[in-house]
């Protein structure tokens, strides 16, 4: 399984990534070991906002991608209501990612 995660920083801004252990992956960044992502090492991550899970990494690249891609405004209300079919509209098969947080 491979989830791909959004975090916020104590900026307020909000990080995503990919990875096969949520767990590790955020102690990983909030400790900023030298594992952590180049953004998070400068901006203290603080929490995980939201999660979603699939089956392999082309899934959750791909997810990661488009998310990647939206304005912080689309992020913040995609972590809040979680509705990928109206934010992707047809760009992923919504029905490959399972809301985990």
């Amino acid at each position: 399984m491979y989830y791909v995660y959004m975090l916020r920083c104590e900026d307020n801004s909000l990080y995503t990534g990919i990875t096969t252990d949520v767990e590790r992956r955020m102690r990983e960044h909030v400790s900023k070991d030298k594992k952590c992502a180049k953004y998070t090492f400068n901006h203290t991550a603080i929490k995980i906002e939201s999660v979603w899970k699939t089956e392999n990494r082309a899934l959750a690249s791909k997810l990661e991608f488009h998310i990647k891609k939206l304005s912080k405004i689309q992020k913040e209300k995609l972590i809040i209501y979680n509705h990928l079919e109206e934010v992707f509209e047809n760009k992923i098969e919504v029905d490959r990612y399972i809301k985990m947080i």
